[in-house]
């Protein structure tokens, strides 16, 4: 995994994360330097759940602006605009038809049929 990665310098950085015998080593390699940890399975997935919940808060934060696009461009993750959270679970284009499967808050999951032109406003993509 290397995409999107930066030192604090802005210079392009790696970061890869193994399996170490009973360990995870997390390596991170940029021009700055290099610095390697080997942790236990449990601190991982603390480390793994820590760096999703910030790039949720970083989207979260990014615009509250929405953004309107046609029901053939949405994709998985995408969040609706509303008083309540639907995320897009998948699209599927039949002809002029957009069948949309949203998932609530709640874990409710249903499919909806747009035109392919109509225009959906999200508040956040995924």
């Amino acid at each position: 995994m290397a995409s999107g990665i930066e030192d604090r310098d802005g210079h392009v950085a790696t970061l890869e994360v193994t399996p170490v015998g009973a360990g995870v080593q997390v390596r991170g390699v940029a021009p700055s330097g290099e610095l390697a940890v080997i942790c236990t399975p449990a601190r991982a997935r603390e480390l793994a759940a820590a760096l999703a919940l910030a790039a949720d808060e970083a989207e979260s934060a990014q615009s509250a602006d929405p953004v309107t696009v046609k029901a053939r461009e949405l994709r998985r993750g995408d969040v609706r605009d509303g008083d309540r959270a639907m995320t897009v679970e998948g699209v599927r284009i039949d002809g002029t038809t957009a069948h949309v499967t949203w998932k609530s808050g709640a874990g409710r999951s249903w499919t909806q049929g747009y035109g392919v032109d109509a225009d959906i406003t999200l508040r956040r993509r995924g």
